[in-house]
């Protein structure tokens, strides 16, 4: 594995379905979701279905975004009473910029409206990273370098996003990605926040969930290309590098955990990377994604699914305690996570 493992000890998460991780993470375990109608409307005169955030005012935009990332925040460090968010740098994950309907200057809105709410200066190596889906597994790579580099001793990642914003809804309703009354090939737009605390192992009695490995890798076949055969050469790129970190073998873990929303590209892409990596026959080879119960939600999805197999393997639920986790983002770019349920100093 690599020499630079990190542990996740804890977690926060606001969805459609829960307004903590507990609450999400049990409607997600029982595959229950919250889509409804929402106020927007599609170019045929019918509403939107979509999964939007229940807070206790009708908050949009930026506000309301940054009320949600305040509450992951609080949740996510309330395991340590000795812990303030002064203390932690905090990698925030937003998405990416050139997204339609994307709020202007997002970045610095979202920070200085989040630091304003909580009363607080974030720690100065904070930073914000705009790459969509894949920006937990950059907000991972930076978290090893201030912890074992700078020996910084805990990081926080944090991703929020939404997709309930007209201007993102009516381009992906042309581009016939948005799941309508016309279209069942789309997904349903979401909104949620999510954040995870980050450490180097240290001792305990209870076993730990560790990202062991990180994989990057670029396709060119994206979503929206007509004319270039989908190959999954970027997601494939990405595993095997993620598996090659962590010394592990495809074959050694026990099912997947993915980003895929709705979309037949991303199940698409998903399946071929299997079959180009995979070299063990296994009975079963289940893939999770918790989009199906809150939506695609964006930058969002890196903390979620990161909350989701923190539950599971503290629970027992997980098919296993090996997870290959894959990301991708609209840009072409893919990540991949190899993590591991085990005892510190376990294999």
């Amino acid at each position: 594995m690599t020499n630079q493992p990190l542990a996740i000890v804890s977690s926060g998460m606001v969805t459609g379905v829960g307004l903590s991780a507990p609450a999400s993470c049990a409607a997600i375990r029982g595959a229950i979701d919250d889509f409804q109608e929402t106020r927007f409307m599609d170019a045929g005169g019918e509403w939107i279905i979509g999964s939007s955030v229940p807070l206790e005012q009708p908050w949009r935009g930026i506000t309301k975004l940054s009320k949600m990332l305040v509450s992951v925040l609080k949740e996510c460090i309330a395991c340590d009473q000795k812990l303030t968010l002064e203390q932690v740098p905090i990698l925030l994950c937003l998405a990416e910029k050139n997204r339609p309907g994307r709020f202007d200057d997002l970045g610095n809105q979202v920070f200085i409206e989040t630091q304003k709410e909580l009363g607080i200066r974030f720690h100065e190596k904070s930073a914000i990273i705009e790459q969509g889906r894949i920006g937990v597994a950059v907000a991972l790579k930076h978290a090893r370098k201030l912890i074992y580099e700078e020996r910084l001793r805990q990081v926080l990642i944090a991703g929020v996003d939404s997709l309930l914003v007209g201007p993102s809804l009516r381009s992906f309703e042309e581009g016939e990605r948005l799941m309508t009354m016309v279209n069942s090939n789309g997904f349903i737009p979401g909104e949620a926040a999510s954040a995870v605390l980050v450490q180097a192992p240290g001792k305990s009695s209870e076993p730990q969930l560790f990202c062991l490995g990180i994989g990057y890798g670029t396709e060119i076949s994206t979503v929206d290309a007509e004319d270039i055969p989908l190959r999954a050469d970027g997601m494939t790129q990405a595993i095997r590098s993620a598996l090659s970190e962590a010394d592990c073998d495809m074959g050694a873990t026990d099912f997947r955990i993915a980003d895929v929303s709705g979309e037949q590209y991303a199940f698409k892409e998903a399946a071929l990377a299997l079959l180009r990596v995979l070299r063990q026959r296994k009975e079963f080879y289940d893939i999770w994604h918790p989009a199906d119960c809150i939506g695609e939600v964006g930058a969002a999805i890196g903390p979620v699914i990161l909350s989701v197999l923190l539950a599971a393997m503290r629970k027992g639920y997980s098919p296993g305690k090996n997870v290959l986790a894959h990301f991708g983002n609209d840009e072409g770019k893919r990540a991949a996570m190899l993590l591991s349920y085990q005892p510190v100093g376990g294999s």
